[in-house]
Protein backbone atom coordinates (compact mmCIF):
# COMPACT_ATOMS: atom_id res chain seq x y z
CA UNK A 1 0.00 0.00 0.00
CA UNK A 2 1.29 3.52 -1.11
CA UNK A 3 1.70 6.35 1.30
CA UNK A 4 -0.82 8.49 0.32
CA UNK A 5 0.28 12.50 -0.44
CA UNK A 6 -1.53 15.33 -1.74
CA UNK A 7 0.08 19.06 -2.24
CA UNK A 8 -1.42 22.28 -3.54
CA UNK A 9 -0.29 26.01 -5.08
CA UNK A 10 -1.72 28.55 -5.35
CA UNK A 11 0.71 30.42 -7.11
CA UNK A 12 4.51 31.68 -7.04
CA UNK A 13 6.47 34.86 -6.96
CA UNK A 14 7.19 38.38 -5.57
CA UNK A 15 5.10 37.54 -2.12
CA UNK A 16 6.55 39.63 0.66
CA UNK A 17 5.25 39.94 4.39
CA UNK A 18 6.15 43.12 4.69
CA UNK A 19 2.79 43.84 2.17
CA UNK A 20 0.78 41.29 3.33
CA UNK A 21 -1.77 42.33 6.38
CA UNK A 22 -3.07 39.60 9.23
CA UNK A 23 -6.78 39.73 7.36
CA UNK A 24 -5.55 38.84 3.37
CA UNK A 25 -3.15 36.72 5.07
CA UNK A 26 -6.02 34.54 6.68
CA UNK A 27 -7.81 34.65 3.69
CA UNK A 28 -4.74 32.83 1.88
CA UNK A 29 -4.68 30.38 4.35
CA UNK A 30 -8.24 29.22 4.52
CA UNK A 31 -8.07 28.91 0.87
CA UNK A 32 -5.43 26.65 0.95
CA UNK A 33 -6.79 24.25 3.88
CA UNK A 34 -10.17 24.54 2.00
CA UNK A 35 -8.51 23.17 -0.72
CA UNK A 36 -6.68 20.66 1.00
CA UNK A 37 -9.37 19.50 3.14
CA UNK A 38 -11.58 18.24 0.16
CA UNK A 39 -8.70 17.08 -1.97
CA UNK A 40 -7.63 14.99 1.34
CA UNK A 41 -11.28 13.53 1.54
CA UNK A 42 -11.20 11.79 -1.25
CA UNK A 43 -7.59 10.08 -0.72
CA UNK A 44 -8.51 9.26 2.68
CA UNK A 45 -11.64 7.28 1.83
CA UNK A 46 -9.32 5.40 -0.39
CA UNK A 47 -10.72 7.33 -3.46
CA UNK A 48 -8.43 8.38 -6.64
CA UNK A 49 -5.65 10.50 -7.11
CA UNK A 50 -7.45 11.66 -10.48
CA UNK A 51 -10.86 12.62 -8.07
CA UNK A 52 -8.43 14.06 -5.61
CA UNK A 53 -6.23 16.75 -7.91
CA UNK A 54 -9.81 17.67 -9.62
CA UNK A 55 -11.61 18.51 -6.00
CA UNK A 56 -8.80 20.33 -4.85
CA UNK A 57 -8.22 22.55 -7.90
CA UNK A 58 -12.05 23.17 -8.24
CA UNK A 59 -11.69 24.56 -4.76
CA UNK A 60 -8.91 26.78 -5.38
CA UNK A 61 -10.66 27.80 -9.00
CA UNK A 62 -13.97 28.72 -6.68
CA UNK A 63 -11.80 31.15 -4.63
CA UNK A 64 -11.36 34.33 -5.66
CA UNK A 65 -8.01 35.71 -4.86
CA UNK A 66 -6.38 33.02 -6.99
CA UNK A 67 -6.05 33.60 -10.69
CA UNK A 68 -8.11 30.39 -11.77
CA UNK A 69 -11.99 30.01 -12.41
CA UNK A 70 -13.55 32.79 -10.54
CA UNK A 71 -10.39 35.09 -9.74
CA UNK A 72 -9.24 34.77 -13.25
CA UNK A 73 -7.58 38.14 -14.45
CA UNK A 74 -8.76 40.26 -17.25
CA UNK A 75 -7.08 39.95 -20.94
CA UNK A 76 -6.89 43.62 -22.94
CA UNK A 77 -10.24 43.41 -23.58
CA UNK A 78 -11.38 43.20 -20.56
CA UNK A 79 -12.42 39.55 -20.31
CA UNK A 80 -11.70 36.15 -18.77
CA UNK A 81 -9.93 33.78 -20.86
CA UNK A 82 -9.17 30.33 -19.02
CA UNK A 83 -6.99 27.48 -19.71
CA UNK A 84 -6.44 23.90 -17.59
CA UNK A 85 -5.03 20.62 -17.26
CA UNK A 86 -5.54 17.28 -15.92
CA UNK A 87 -3.40 13.90 -16.27
CA UNK A 88 -3.58 10.52 -14.81
CA UNK A 89 -0.52 8.67 -14.26
CA UNK A 90 -1.85 5.05 -14.64
CA UNK A 91 -3.01 5.10 -17.81
CA UNK A 92 -1.24 8.48 -19.59
CA UNK A 93 -4.72 10.00 -20.04
CA UNK A 94 -4.88 13.58 -20.12
CA UNK A 95 -6.98 16.60 -21.11
CA UNK A 96 -7.02 20.38 -21.43
CA UNK A 97 -8.64 23.32 -22.48
CA UNK A 98 -7.66 27.07 -24.07
CA UNK A 99 -9.23 30.25 -24.28
CA UNK A 100 -12.62 28.97 -22.76
CA UNK A 101 -14.89 31.40 -20.74
CA UNK A 102 -17.76 31.54 -18.50
CA UNK A 103 -17.06 27.77 -17.43
CA UNK A 104 -17.05 28.10 -13.54
CA UNK A 105 -14.45 25.33 -13.42
CA UNK A 106 -12.27 24.90 -16.47
CA UNK A 107 -10.29 21.95 -14.55
CA UNK A 108 -13.69 19.35 -14.73
CA UNK A 109 -13.79 20.69 -18.23
CA UNK A 110 -10.48 19.33 -18.95
CA UNK A 111 -11.12 15.79 -17.77
CA UNK A 112 -14.59 15.96 -19.83
CA UNK A 113 -11.69 16.08 -22.68
CA UNK A 114 -9.84 13.39 -21.25
CA UNK A 115 -12.98 11.11 -20.43
CA UNK A 116 -15.61 11.77 -23.13
CA UNK A 117 -12.93 12.66 -26.74
CA UNK A 118 -10.30 11.39 -28.19
CA UNK A 119 -8.71 15.17 -28.30
CA UNK A 120 -6.24 15.87 -25.42
CA UNK A 121 -6.82 20.09 -25.77
CA UNK A 122 -9.58 21.74 -27.04
CA UNK A 123 -9.58 25.58 -27.33
CA UNK A 124 -11.71 28.38 -27.85
CA UNK A 125 -15.54 28.25 -28.77
CA UNK A 126 -14.98 24.66 -29.50
CA UNK A 127 -14.02 24.08 -26.30
CA UNK A 128 -16.96 26.35 -24.94
CA UNK A 129 -19.50 24.55 -27.32
CA UNK A 130 -18.22 20.92 -26.21
CA UNK A 131 -18.82 22.02 -22.09
CA UNK A 132 -22.60 23.32 -23.57
CA UNK A 133 -23.00 20.07 -24.89
CA UNK A 134 -22.02 18.50 -22.03
CA UNK A 135 -23.94 20.57 -19.91
CA UNK A 136 -21.05 21.93 -17.77
CA UNK A 137 -21.88 24.66 -14.88
CA UNK A 138 -21.13 27.99 -16.43
CA UNK A 139 -21.63 31.44 -14.69
CA UNK A 140 -22.29 35.34 -16.57
CA UNK A 141 -19.74 37.63 -16.38
CA UNK A 142 -20.21 39.50 -13.35
CA UNK A 143 -19.31 36.02 -11.79
CA UNK A 144 -15.85 36.53 -12.66
CA UNK A 145 -15.51 40.05 -11.69
CA UNK A 146 -13.44 41.32 -9.08
CA UNK A 147 -12.27 44.46 -8.66
CA UNK A 148 -8.65 44.20 -7.63
CA UNK A 149 -8.39 42.20 -11.28
CA UNK A 150 -9.57 45.05 -12.99
CA UNK A 151 -7.41 47.80 -10.93
CA UNK A 152 -4.80 45.15 -11.88
CA UNK A 153 -6.07 44.98 -15.56
CA UNK A 154 -6.20 49.02 -15.72
CA UNK A 155 -2.76 49.20 -14.44
CA UNK A 156 -1.11 47.23 -16.78
CA UNK A 157 -2.76 49.17 -19.55
CA UNK A 158 -1.22 52.23 -18.49
CA UNK A 159 2.08 50.78 -18.78
CA UNK A 160 1.79 48.91 -21.75
CA UNK A 161 2.93 45.61 -20.61
CA UNK A 162 1.50 42.56 -19.92
CA UNK A 163 2.35 41.00 -16.53
CA UNK A 164 1.99 38.02 -14.56
CA UNK A 165 -0.26 38.31 -11.65
CA UNK A 166 2.24 37.52 -8.73
CA UNK A 167 4.62 40.05 -10.36
CA UNK A 168 2.29 42.96 -9.64
CA UNK A 169 2.31 44.98 -6.76
CA UNK A 170 -0.65 43.65 -4.58
CA UNK A 171 -2.46 40.20 -4.53
CA UNK A 172 0.85 38.41 -5.79
CA UNK A 173 -0.77 35.67 -7.49
CA UNK A 174 -0.73 33.63 -9.85
CA UNK A 175 -1.65 29.88 -11.32
CA UNK A 176 -3.57 26.81 -9.18
CA UNK A 177 -2.71 23.34 -9.00
CA UNK A 178 -2.72 19.76 -6.97
CA UNK A 179 -0.54 16.39 -7.31
CA UNK A 180 -2.16 13.72 -5.68
CA UNK A 181 -0.97 10.06 -4.88
CA UNK A 182 -3.16 7.25 -3.69
CA UNK A 183 -3.46 4.09 -1.68
CA UNK A 184 -2.41 2.25 -4.65
CA UNK A 185 -0.06 3.98 -5.86
CA UNK A 186 -1.46 5.72 -8.62
CA UNK A 187 -0.57 9.64 -9.26
CA UNK A 188 -2.25 12.77 -10.92
CA UNK A 189 -2.01 16.04 -11.25
CA UNK A 190 -4.34 19.27 -12.28
CA UNK A 191 -3.84 22.94 -13.04
CA UNK A 192 -5.65 25.70 -13.90
CA UNK A 193 -4.85 29.52 -14.90
CA UNK A 194 -7.03 32.84 -15.79
CA UNK A 195 -3.27 33.39 -17.99
CA UNK A 196 -1.42 37.09 -17.67
CA UNK A 197 -3.40 40.44 -16.71
CA UNK A 198 -3.57 42.88 -20.19
CA UNK A 199 -2.67 39.50 -22.36
CA UNK A 200 -3.24 40.05 -26.40
CA UNK A 201 -3.09 37.86 -29.38
CA UNK A 202 -3.86 34.51 -28.39
CA UNK A 203 -1.05 33.70 -25.98
CA UNK A 204 -1.10 30.47 -24.43
CA UNK A 205 1.16 29.75 -21.12
CA UNK A 206 2.30 26.02 -20.42
CA UNK A 207 -0.71 25.62 -18.10
CA UNK A 208 -2.67 23.42 -20.53
CA UNK A 209 -0.09 21.61 -22.39
CA UNK A 210 1.13 18.40 -21.79
CA UNK A 211 4.46 17.75 -20.42
CA UNK A 212 4.77 21.87 -20.01
CA UNK A 213 2.71 23.08 -17.18
CA UNK A 214 1.35 19.81 -16.21
CA UNK A 215 2.22 15.88 -15.74
CA UNK A 216 1.88 12.82 -14.56
CA UNK A 217 3.26 9.08 -14.83
CA UNK A 218 4.06 6.11 -13.13
CA UNK A 219 7.11 7.97 -11.56
CA UNK A 220 5.82 11.44 -10.43
CA UNK A 221 2.63 14.04 -10.69
CA UNK A 222 4.24 17.82 -11.39
CA UNK A 223 2.09 21.08 -11.39
CA UNK A 224 4.09 24.16 -12.15
CA UNK A 225 3.46 27.91 -11.54
CA UNK A 226 5.22 30.81 -12.42
CA UNK A 227 6.19 32.23 -16.00
CA UNK A 228 5.16 29.87 -18.50
CA UNK A 229 7.35 31.25 -21.67
CA UNK A 230 10.18 29.85 -19.46
CA UNK A 231 8.19 26.62 -18.33
CA UNK A 232 7.56 25.91 -22.16
CA UNK A 233 11.57 26.13 -22.92
CA UNK A 234 12.34 23.87 -20.12
CA UNK A 235 9.48 21.51 -21.13
CA UNK A 236 9.31 21.84 -16.61
CA UNK A 237 6.95 19.36 -15.70
CA UNK A 238 8.33 15.97 -17.72
CA UNK A 239 11.65 17.44 -17.24
CA UNK A 240 11.36 16.22 -13.28
CA UNK A 241 10.22 12.48 -14.30
CA UNK A 242 12.87 12.30 -16.88
CA UNK A 243 15.61 13.01 -14.36
CA UNK A 244 14.37 10.61 -11.91
CA UNK A 245 14.19 8.08 -14.80
CA UNK A 246 17.15 8.51 -16.96
CA UNK A 247 19.55 9.84 -13.64
CA UNK A 248 18.20 7.31 -11.09
CA UNK A 249 17.44 10.43 -8.57
CA UNK A 250 14.91 10.98 -6.61
CA UNK A 251 11.85 13.06 -6.80
CA UNK A 252 13.42 16.15 -4.09
CA UNK A 253 16.87 15.91 -6.29
CA UNK A 254 14.94 15.85 -9.90
CA UNK A 255 12.98 18.64 -8.98
CA UNK A 256 15.29 20.97 -7.55
CA UNK A 257 17.56 20.66 -10.48
CA UNK A 258 14.51 21.43 -12.60
CA UNK A 259 14.26 24.48 -10.83
CA UNK A 260 18.29 25.15 -11.17
CA UNK A 261 17.54 25.07 -14.92
CA UNK A 262 14.54 27.64 -14.99
CA UNK A 263 16.55 29.75 -13.10
CA UNK A 264 19.37 29.81 -15.66
CA UNK A 265 17.39 30.25 -18.24
CA UNK A 266 16.19 33.26 -16.30
CA UNK A 267 12.39 32.21 -15.41
CA UNK A 268 10.41 32.43 -12.20
CA UNK A 269 8.48 30.09 -10.58
CA UNK A 270 8.16 26.88 -8.71
CA UNK A 271 6.23 23.67 -8.79
CA UNK A 272 4.75 20.68 -6.72
CA UNK A 273 5.29 17.29 -6.94
CA UNK A 274 4.75 13.60 -5.92
CA UNK A 275 6.19 10.36 -6.62
CA UNK A 276 4.55 6.67 -6.05
CA UNK A 277 5.54 6.35 -2.75
CA UNK A 278 4.20 9.73 -1.54
CA UNK A 279 6.83 11.49 -1.43
CA UNK A 280 6.32 15.08 -1.49
CA UNK A 281 8.87 18.56 -3.48
CA UNK A 282 7.38 21.76 -3.81
CA UNK A 283 10.69 24.20 -5.05
CA UNK A 284 10.35 27.29 -6.29
CA UNK A 285 12.97 30.21 -7.05
CA UNK A 286 10.71 33.16 -6.22
CA UNK A 287 10.19 35.46 -3.05
CA UNK A 288 7.42 33.00 -2.33
CA UNK A 289 4.77 30.40 -3.19
CA UNK A 290 1.03 29.70 -1.99
CA UNK A 291 1.83 26.01 -1.35
CA UNK A 292 -0.03 23.54 1.25
CA UNK A 293 0.57 19.57 1.70
CA UNK A 294 -1.11 16.49 3.22
CA UNK A 295 1.26 13.19 3.82
CA UNK A 296 -0.20 9.74 5.16
CA UNK A 297 0.94 9.93 9.26
CA UNK A 298 -1.19 13.58 8.73
CA UNK A 299 1.64 15.99 9.03
CA UNK A 300 -0.08 19.13 7.29
CA UNK A 301 1.68 22.41 6.21
CA UNK A 302 0.01 25.67 4.95
CA UNK A 303 2.72 27.88 3.69
CA UNK A 304 3.36 31.32 1.73
CA UNK A 305 6.93 32.86 1.68
CA UNK A 306 10.11 31.81 1.16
Amino acid sequence: MAKRALAIHGGAGTILKSRMTPALEAQYHNGLEDSLRDGWAILKNGGSALDAVEAAVRTLEDFPLFNAGRGSVFTHEGKQEMDASIMDGKTLKAGAVAFVRGIKNPVSLARCVMEHTEHVLLAGEGANQFAEHLGLETEKDEYFFTEHRWLQLQEAISEGCTRLDHSMKAKPIGTVGAVACDVDGNLAAATSTGGMTNKKFGRIGDTPVVGLGNYADETCAVSCTGHGEYFMRAVAAFDVSARMKYKQIGLREASFETIGRLTSLGGEGGMIAVDSQGNLSLPFNSEGMYRAYISEGGETEVLIYA
